[in-house]
């Protein structure tokens, strides 16, 4: 009995080390891929044992109360599996780091099945037979970093433009207090501009 006491003893002293060698921590980063550096969205992220993590955001950025010690796993459609230790020895009780994840996608080729009534008709349909566009070419092509600009100049301001252009405008407001604002009544130099134009012209109307 009294050896079996000992031993509780020293096998409670051993977890309870082990419990004061973790430390929790907020543990944050961000999850790009390696060639783009562009944020992987809703990355599935967890602790190994008690599965406990959260998810990416749409920049791929994420943020949890960790443990020193943990192993951290990585998990997204598309994307290989990846783990991260978080290192023991942390002084500090924030750790951030920047996790690479690579694309585990395949593309293939569409095929397209068309019943011919023959051989000899089906041969000369593949001979004939143009390829068009495919789905993958279409998809690079929307993805094009010009064709991204264009649509994303088109679009409209979202809340934090239009809370950007109403802090603007409203800053502008203050700059000008207690002072009457100029006018272009008074400006010469849109005067000069002014005169150039009628002198071209330019306010004539031009029959079709």
């Amino acid at each position: 009995m009294k050896k079996f006491g000992l031993t509780l003893i020293a096998f409670l002293l051993f977890f309870d080390a082990q419990a004061q060698q973790k430390k929790i921590i907020q543990f944050s980063g961000v999850v790009v891929t390696p060639d783009s550096l562009m944020g992987i969205p809703y990355v599935n992220i967890y602790e190994s044992k008690t599965r406990k993590g959260t998810t990416s955001n749409v920049e791929g950025f994420f943020s949890f109360a960790a443990e020193t010690g943990d192993t951290i796993n990585f998990s997204s459609i598309g994307f290989k599996k990846s783990q991260y230790v978080i290192p023991k020895d942390l002084e500090s009780n924030k750790y951030s780091v920047v996790k690479f994840m690579i694309s585990d996608t395949a593309y293939i080729d569409s095929v397209v099945i068309f019943p011919w009534p023959s051989k000899e008709t089906l041969r000369q349909a593949f001979l004939e037979l143009e390829f068009k566009e495919s789905d993958i070419d279409r998809a690079m092509k929307n993805l094009d970093r010009e064709s991204l600009k264009e649509r994303g100049q088109q679009m409209a301001y979202d809340a934090d433009e239009n809370v950007d252009f109403y802090m603007r405008a409203e800053a502008q407001k203050y700059y000008w207090a207690g002072q009457a604002p100029p006018q272009n009544i008074f400006n010469l130099f849109a005067w000069a501009k002014f005169i150039e134009a009628w002198k071209n012209g330019d306010f004539n109307f031009k029959k079709k």
